[in-house]
């Protein structure tokens, strides 16, 4: 299969396989999100060595460094080293080998070395990071005819011993390349590619289930309906993606119970909590590891700071990953699943409500499409929600979307996926007004508000549809990137 978007990045990786210098690169983003596949598929039968660490889930921690340096001999031995080299007993023994046998192998070509899954192999006390630099710097910087790929999950372990690191490795990266979730458009292209039919509607549906993550999409089987798939995946007795939320972040964090601490609670509430709620409600300590916590979870791409509207120094955190939220909705702590829900419920009140909350953090995702549609591309602009307090601290509107715009506009934008045109009734239409009057004195007198709808198929023309600014339908959140 070709690679669906990922046009820049295969842009980039072949100019650097061209170069004549050595080369390092490290391609990173949240698992599943398919950095081993771009790797793959771009550079085909390229490859010098390839090696891929083992995942420290379910597995002997005692045992874990002997295990990992036992998989790299045997992947050594698969591109050609000699069998009868015992098992390193280090990793500055293990990458002395790799080093023999980039020699043995080198005939004056291209040499394509990609270790995958690299934050596994740094197992507690291995010393894996002091070998990895010497191997590098000592040796491997100084082959113009080197090209080493490194790929992460764990993006927080990437960031700080990779990208940002102070040490031996300290600005010796050539590439880093970030991969994130497909956009919509992106996600229609790669089921257009499995000849698989689905409308824009399903397709948004499919999105507020399991976001744009390539591996989970590749599970869809063709003759089925995106209903009949999500029960596949998620509600059938054994499937696939049932318990995977306890295996992702038990092969991304080393102390995974905080993490999942802290996903459950911001799941509880979509405005999210600010670091000092998170603590409390948690009962994580405050200090570097709940910074940790936090920082990991959000270059993951499962969480988001903001600061909400009309606040300059109140940061909250928000859940924003689909999956997570889907599945502590639906699944967490079932039993027992009817095997068919989705189907069964499709038109329920209740799939009804979550999808109009899905379709808002669709949306927010997507704010390059809906800029786009607006004709403000090129603005600056900070995107929040925004709940209006009492006195009595009880919430009395909630705005879904606020686009404040440098160019002194603030789009209000209200979010409604239904399947036909949104019509605005007598009672909606004062609820609209008030809701403006609301923001109109809350912002500087230099601002304007403009009312827009962001609604699957748009709005209805009527008495009350005047005071709309702009309409923003499902159709332009499948605008490509550029």
């Amino acid at each position: 299969m070709d690679v669906i978007g990922r046009k820049v990045e295969t842009k980039e990786l072949e100019r650097l396989y061209k170069s004549e210098s050595s080369e390092f690169v490290a391609v990173y983003g949240r698992r599943r999100v398919g950095k081993t596949f771009l790797i793959k598929e771009v550079f085909k039968d390229r490859f010098t060595f390839w090696h891929t660490g083992l995942s420290p889930y379910d597995r002997d921690k005692k045992h874990l460094l002997h295990d990992q340096l036992q998989a790299f001999l045997y992947s050594l031995q698969d591109y050609g080293l000699e069998e009868g080299e015992p098992c390193p007993k280090s990793w500055l023994e293990a990458f002395r080998l790799l080093e023999k046998l980039l020699t043995k192998k080198d005939d004056g070509s291209r040499q394509l070395v990609f270790i995958d899954e690299l934050p596994w192999m740094d197992t507690a006390r291995s010393r894996f990071i002091p070998a990895f630099e010497h191997f590098w710097n000592g040796w491997a910087s100084k082959h113009n005819n080197l090209m080493l790929i490194v790929c992460g999950s764990a993006t927080s372990w990437m960031e700080d011993n990779l990208i940002n690191n102070k040490g031996g490795l300290y600005n010796r990266l050539n590439t880093e390349i970030k991969l994130h979730p497909f956009t919509l458009a992106e996600c229609e292209e790669y089921f257009k590619s499995k000849k698989m039919a689905m409308s824009r509607y399903d397709l948004a549906q499919t999105y507020m289930v399991f976001g744009g993550i390539p591996h989970y999409l590749s599970l869809f089987e063709k003759g089925f309906s995106a209903p009949q798939n999500i029960d596949r995946l998620l509600f059938e007795r054994d499937a696939k993606l049932r318990n995977e939320f306890q295996r992702l972040f038990g092969s991304l964090f080393k102390n995974a119970e905080d993490h999942i601490k802290v996903i459950r609670l911001l799941a509880q509430k979509r405005s999210g909590y600010t670091r000092s709620e998170i603590l409390e409600k948690t009962g994580i300590k405050d200090g570097g590891g709940a910074s940790e916590i936090l920082k990991g979870l959000t270059e993951s791409d499962f969480i988001s700071p903001y600061v909400p509207f009309g606040e300059r120094k109140t940061l909250r955190y928000k859940l924003i990953d689909p999956y997570c939220l889907f599945f502590l909705r639906f699944l967490d702590g079932q039993n027992k699943l009817d095997p068919q829900y989705w189907q069964k419920n499709n038109n329920s009140p209740r799939l009804n409500t979550w999808r109009g909350f899905a379709f808002e953090e669709l949306c927010f995702y997507h704010i390059q499409q809906i800029k786009r549609k607006l004709g403000i591309s090129g603005v600056s602009t900070t995107e929040s929600s925004w709940i209006v307090y009492s006195q009595e601290q009880k919430a009395q509107a909630q705005m879904d979307m606020l686009i404040d715009r440098s160019d002194n506009i603030v789009n209000l934008c209200e979010m409604k996926y239904y399947k036909k045109p949104f019509v605005i009734d007598k009672a909606y239409d004062q609820e609209l007004r008030e809701r403006v009057q609301t923001l109109t004195d809350a912002v500087s007198r230099k601002k304007t508000v403009h009312l827009t709808l962001v609604a699957a198929y748009g709005l209805k023309q009527n008495e009350y549809s005047g005071q709309v600014q702009s309409v923003v339908a499902l159709d332009d959140l499948f605008t490509p990137d550029f």
